[in-house]
């Protein structure tokens, strides 16, 4: 859905919540500016819905006295998608308020058909989700802010805490957010490293929405950027492990976003971060093929270790 249709989306249901709202007060809650509200409800009357505007300054919009929209009418299959939707964004610690989430089930409780009440409060009691790895603790307030610049595409300026507590200030713009590997990232542009950029959103402390707007790149894409980024990161020392197979078995093996590989003479490379060594050894432990640790010597001190452990187990069984 376009940001346009979700912002008159937006308008329209603050029209049908108030006997009349200013213009001002739609911008604030948008976050645009008072001639976007203006083309909004030009754009709202076209449509046909009867939309009254008070000229002035303090000029206020209502809805023709008596009008209201027809209700939203979901199918089965809807219900079910839009149940399994909020319950993975909860799951998953989407940067959104909980409370929203709560909100808009509770509001398709309220809306659907009491025959398929049962069957929405059944996917609730039954379906579950194991995120990849912990959620981290997320201050919402500050990752609203995050959201919001991101989609209304204006620059933020965040205070960042890098992985070794260094705490930075930087002007900010967000193209998008990714759930990678247990964790949420926003990629964009850093004006203070003049750069492309990827954050880890739980680090970003404190975040405030500036004036200033942005146009992301037309080729720019957000989960390529961070997948990259992450596994091809600058000033990192590399895994390097040669898999004695070819590319395609390699591939079958290990979902792609753990790493890169490279088909060279020998087999294929492997190569990633070197970090989260103890999660990497046993991956690679589970390979049905021959491997050979080229770097780091930590990866194979920990691959020694497992080996002592498997064998200490053996023993005592």
């Amino acid at each position: 859905m376009s940001t346009t249709t979700v912002r008159l989306l937006a308008v329209l249901e603050l029209l049908q919540s108030r006997d009349e709202i200013t213009g001002a007060e739609i911008a604030e809650r948008l976050k645009v500016d008072r001639r976007s509200v203006r083309r909004y409800i030009k754009a709202i009357q076209e449509m046909g819905i009867p939309v009254e505007a008070e000229r002035g300054r303090y000029g206020a919009y209502r809805l023709e006295r008596g009008y209201k929209l027809p209700p939203l009418m979901f199918t089965e299959e809807e219900i079910v998608a839009l149940t399994l939707g909020l319950m993975m964004i909860r799951a998953y610690r989407f940067p959104l308020n909980p409370s929203s989430i709560a909100g808009a089930l509770a509001k398709i409780e309220r809306t659907i058909p009491t025959q398929f009440l049962d069957q929405l409060r059944a996917i609730e009691d039954t379906v579950h989700f194991n995120p990849v790895a912990p959620p981290t603790d997320i201050d919402m307030k500050v990752i609203e802010k995050v959201a919001i610049a991101t989609r209304t595409r204006h620059r933020v300026r965040i205070v960042y805490q890098a992985w070794n507590d260094k705490e930075t200030q930087r002007d900010y713009d967000s193209y998008g957010i990714v759930y990678y590997d247990g964790y949420w990232y926003t990629a964009g542009y850093c004006h203070l490293r003049k750069d492309y950029r990827t954050f880890r959103i739980d680090r970003i402390i404190n975040a405030n929405i500036l004036e200033p707007t942005f146009t992301p790149p037309s080729d720019f894409d957000t989960l390529k950027h961070v997948s990259r980024s992450l596994n091809q990161p600058s000033g990192i020392e590399q895994v390097k492990v040669l898999f004695k197979t070819t590319l395609d078995n390699a591939k079958k093996s290990l979902p792609p976003e753990l790493g890169t590989m490279t088909q060279v003479e020998e087999g294929v490379l492997f190569t990633r971060p070197a970090y989260r060594l103890e999660w990497i050894a046993p991956m690679l432990l589970s390979l049905n093929f021959p491997i050979k640790i080229i770097q780091p010597i930590a990866l194979k001190n920990e691959m020694k270790a497992l080996a002592h452990r498997a064998l200490n187990m053996i023993e005592e069984t």
